[in-house]
């Protein structure tokens, strides 16, 4: 038996030191792809300041800011900067990337983490429903819901949301991440998280906590109810397909309640793809936060993604979607160290 442990935990360790290697060539093949396709239009000075300035000043100005030596050598002095953790400066608004990484996406991640709180609540329960009343009134209706929101681009969710909510029946706030006087209050007091909940809960003022979670509703319901789709169908698929198998034959066989066969023999089972799937999904509501985060003004990475996109900053979107990537790949292998350790079956 103790062999046996130790072998399991052996195998655990190799399989979570190969999807540790895997990050570094992953991370390299996304800043490389993304490096070469901002080249692709040009550098980003002539990008942003053609037609703007003289031949002279353009030329002066890509000189100062190394783009006119040759690409491997601007690739390889980027390349380094960012395994040192630098990203670069924006163009537009002079900021260091790293710390727009800092201040707006900790407002991605409070969003992020509203939205798969969403997900959750309203996927599971639901996924579990729709297997019980399999190819019933309920399923048909929930699978019908499910489709919609999945299928239904999240601006237009958003939009709708906010025309029922607060211009029909005036509930919740349409836009920002809370009222300005809140938002002045919590940036006055130290040390500040950048994320608001936080600090209005470290705040100790109630009112505060209210309205940050007011301003989250619809924003959160707008990016989890697409991601809810998913796991609507993921639950629903694999407890069917769990609830028709041998131990849980043998359970019925044995008298054992159905609603105890459900939850406690089938359930469990049927959630471990859900967390297979939760790495995808990562990178799946950091696109959607985009689009969100613009529909209600949330001021995430998303929105000044967009902004610096329409000013022509290609260094901060470059550095933007670069530490996207990182991200998306060290939350992937964080799915992969749950996996396996919820299903010994990954490792092998």
């Amino acid at each position: 038996m103790a062999k046996t442990q130790t072998s399991s935990r052996a195998a655990l360790l190799r399989y979570l030191a190969i999807r540790l290697v895997l990050i570094v060539p992953t991370v390299f093949i996304l800043v490389t792809v993304v490096f070469f396709f901002m080249r692709v239009i040009g550098d980003p000075i002539t990008a942003a300041q053609g037609g703007r300035l003289s031949a002279e000043a353009l030329a002066q100005r890509r000189a100062d800011a190394g783009f006119d030596r040759p690409l491997l050598i601007q690739y390889w002095e980027y390349l380094s900067g960012v395994f040192r953790g630098d990203f670069g400066s924006t163009m537009t608004d002079h900021r260091e990337v790293t710390e727009v990484l800092l201040t707006n996406g900790a407002a991605t991640l409070e969003l992020v983490f509203y939205a798969l709180i969403v997900a959750f609540a309203v996927g599971i329960p639901l996924g579990r429903l729709a297997a019980r009343h399999h190819d019933r009134l309920p399923d048909v209706g929930i699978r019908t819901f499910a489709v919609l929101f999945y299928a239904a681009p999240v601006f237009f969710v958003g939009l709708l949301l906010k025309l029922l909510f607060s211009s029909a029946l005036h509930w919740l706030p349409a836009a920002g991440r809370a009222e300005t006087e809140t938002t002045l209050a919590l940036s006055k007091q130290g040390p500040n998280t950048n994320i608001l909940l936080i600090d209005a809960i470290v705040s100790g003022n109630g009112a505060y906590v209210v309205d940050v979670l007011r301003h989250a509703v619809l924003p959160a319901l707008a990016l989890g109810l697409l991601t809810a789709g998913v796991f609507i169908r993921l639950i629903r698929i694999n407890l069917l397909e769990t609830l028709r198998a041998d131990f849980v034959t043998a359970a019925r066989a044995r008298g054992v309640a159905e609603r105890k066969v459900v939850s406690k023999h089938a359930f469990r089972n049927a959630l471990i793809p859900v967390v297979t799937v939760m790495g995808m999904q990562i990178a799946l509501m950091l696109g959607g936060a985009i689009l969100t985060e613009n529909t209600f003004e949330w001021r995430g990475i998303g929105f000044v993604l967009s902004h610096y996109l329409l000013a022509r900053d290609f260094v901060a979107v470059q550095g933007l979607v670069t530490a996207i990537a990182v991200v998306v790949a060290i939350a992937s292998f964080l799915i992969d160290v749950i996996n396996a350790l919820v299903d010994p079956r990954v490792r092998y």
